[in-house]
């Protein structure tokens, strides 16, 4: 959309694809939405139906043209996690359970500390595996071929 790339990218990202965020400042402050998109090289948001433009697009060959109203990108610190108990924004944290398992929790003041779970959307590919064999791909009898055996040391190449 005409965005150059962030000066300080954001390492360790809290939010996530499918969060019910709040957005905390701008025109739709206090306004609640999920997030559509993570744009990662701008440090950038898009919540599904928030941050509402009008875009001007041309006619040409395949589409056609006239003004659309798109959702454009918010910068991340504009944007808060809801508590997923008292519906209000907040800090997220990073907490290990006792089986080793990472979890976010909700921090702040005024806050039920409770764990915010990893939205279920994440788990569906945006772009399938493709399952079809390519002229390039090796035939998975050739892969499961055993060449090398540690307790013999039958496969052993010649030094």
């Amino acid at each position: 959309m005409g965005w150059k790339a962030a000066q300080k990218l954001i390492q360790n990202w809290k939010i996530l694809r499918g969060d019910n965020v709040m957005v905390i400042r701008g025109k739709d402050k206090g306004r609640t939405g999920v997030i559509k998109r993570v744009v990662r090289s701008q440090n950038r948001v898009i919540v599904e139906g928030l941050n509402l433009v009008k875009k001007h697009v041309k006619q040409g060959q395949g589409h056609e043209g006239g003004i659309f109203t798109v959702e454009a990108p918010l910068h991340v610190s504009n944007v808060q996690i809801l508590d997923p108990v008292t519906n209000k924004p907040c800090k997220i944290g990073i907490r290990y359970l006792e089986d080793g398992s990472k979890v976010r929790i909700s921090r702040g003041i005024g806050t039920s500390g409770s764990i915010i779970p990893r939205p279920e959307i994440l788990k569906v590919r945006t772009t399938p595996r493709p399952n079809i064999v390519g002229p390039k791909d090796t035939p998975l009898e050739l892969v499961m071929e055993k060449t090398y055996d540690a307790g013999t040391g039958r496969g052993m190449p010649d030094l």
